[in-house]
């Protein structure tokens, strides 16, 4: 069974960078979309970024974009967010989430495998 193992979050300054990686354990990610989600508290879910599992192909949530970056190593198994510039908006638990297939989604129902998630917390 497939996990995955966020890690790299925790309390940063505005400005910041931080990048967060999502290991996986127990089987292969490769050629399945990946994203990542975030989520505040009392808040929904929401994507973040992701990244296709057949060309690489990336989508950011408009407010991420020049900001973060997604990206992937198939070889290791990881996927990374590097998230700079940080706002204290960004402070959130985020997720790594593995798509049913090769492709992005930007809704959650879409992603059959989740990791426990880490939290990132900007301070202004």
């Amino acid at each position: 069974q497939v996990q995955l193992i966020e890690s790299g979050g925790g309390l940063v300054q505005t400005g910041d960078s931080v990048r967060l990686s999502c290991a996986s354990s127990g089987g292969s990610i490769t050629n399945y979309g990946m994203s990542w989600f975030c989520q505040d508290s009392g808040q929904k879910r929401e994507f973040v970024a992701g990244i296709t599992g057949n060309d690489g192909s990336t989508y950011y949530l408009e407010s991420v974009k020049g900001r973060f970056t997604v990206s992937r190593d198939n070889a290791k198994d990881m996927v990374y967010l590097q998230m700079n510039n940080l706002k204290p908006e960004d402070t959130a638990v985020y997720y790594c989430a593995r798509n049913r297939a090769a492709w992005v989604h930007t809704v959650s129902t879409a992603y059959d495998v989740w990791g426990q998630g880490t939290q990132v917390t900007v301070s202004s």
